[in-house]
Formats: structure tokens, sequence, C-alpha cells
């Protein structure tokens, strides 16, 4: 992994953890059922006293479930990467019918945009239909690279071409930035 991603890192950390907290917990839970696991007797009481808890604490519990609910969903609807749904184009002229698809259309853009001082990857996904074009660019640069030097030339030189190849007056396009672990080469 040559991104420093670090939020993803820790995402998949928690996750790991949680997972192994309740899978340990399901396996004891299971076992002691069974008698598996001789730690408890499986007529012993969990909790002591045998009286119900009170009516407050129900509804303590059901409102903490509710929120670790919908906060696991805000999550899980978080976690899809969102680029805009690719199309295959299709151009039509005298001498026949052209089928290109989208993914194949920006890969002389990627490689361009990968050679310039301070990127270390680029991926592109061209997206929309013919009539609504959209650009998304996810560019990994290095520690040290000018950012705004990279925007400016990706602007300036790479969409221009990209644009003039699909014959496109518009593309709208955004941009991402993601640091690399590698640095750039450096003159001593």
């Amino acid at each position: 992994m040559t991104d420093l991603n670090r939020p993803a890192r820790l995402n998949r950390t928690l996750l790991v953890l949680t997972g192994l907290v309740l899978l340990a917990g399901g396996v004891f839970a299971v076992g002691t059922h069974f008698g598996r696991i001789p730690l408890l007797r499986a007529d012993t009481a969990l909790v002591p006293g045998t009286a119900m808890p009170p009516g407050w604490a129900w509804y303590a519990v059901a409102g903490g479930a509710v929120v670790v609910g919908l906060l696991t969903l805000r999550w899980l609807i978080a976690q899809p990467v969102r680029k805009p749904k690719s199309h295959t184009w299709r151009f039509d002229q005298d001498t026949g019918r052209t089928a290109l698809a989208a993914s194949t259309a920006v890969e002389p853009f990627t490689a361009e945009v990968a050679t310039y001082p301070g990127v270390h990857a680029a991926h592109a996904t061209l997206g929309g239909t013919q009539d609504a074009p959209v650009l998304a660019v996810v560019l990994s640069a290095e520690q040290d690279g000018d950012l705004g030097a990279i925007r400016e030339r990706v602007t300036e030189e790479g969409l221009p071409r990209l644009r003039q190849a699909l014959d496109l007056e518009d593309l709208p396009t955004t941009i991402e930035f993601r640091f690399s672990a590698k640095t750039g080469s450096r003159i001593q």
C-alpha cells in the first residue's frame, strides 16, 4: 500500500478488532451454553438478583441500539467508492460506427498525467453520457510534490488534449489528490 491513507487503515483496524471481539463473545456464549467452556454452569444467573430492571432501562437500551444502528447504517452508506457511471461512447460517421469504452478513452490521459513531476500515479474515470460527460481524476502525489503546479499542468495541458481527442467543448472535472509514501528524487 503506497498511500498514506491513515483513516482507511484505522477504519479497517477498528473493524477487525470489533469483529474479533464480537466473534470471541459469540464463541464464548455458545460454548458456555452447550457446556464446552466450563467457566460458567448453564444454570448460573448472569446477573445477581432476579428482579426485573426498571422500565427506563429498556428504553435506554432501545435508544442506544437505535443510535448504534443509525451510525452503522451511516458508515455502511459511506463505504462505496463514488465514481461516475461509465458508458460506451458511440461515434456514427459516414464510414461506419465506432464504439469506444470510456476507460479506453482516458488511458492516454492518465498515462500522460502519471509522468508529470510530483505525480506518483494517476487514475481517471470518464462517466456520464456523450451529451453530459464527467471526469473524475485521482492523483497520488509524492510527499514533496507541488500540488498547485500539478493541477495547473493537468488543467492547461492534459485536459485540453483529452477534450480535443473526444471532441468535447466542455468536460466537468474533479481532481482528488492523495499523498504517496514515495518522495521525489533528491539532488545531493
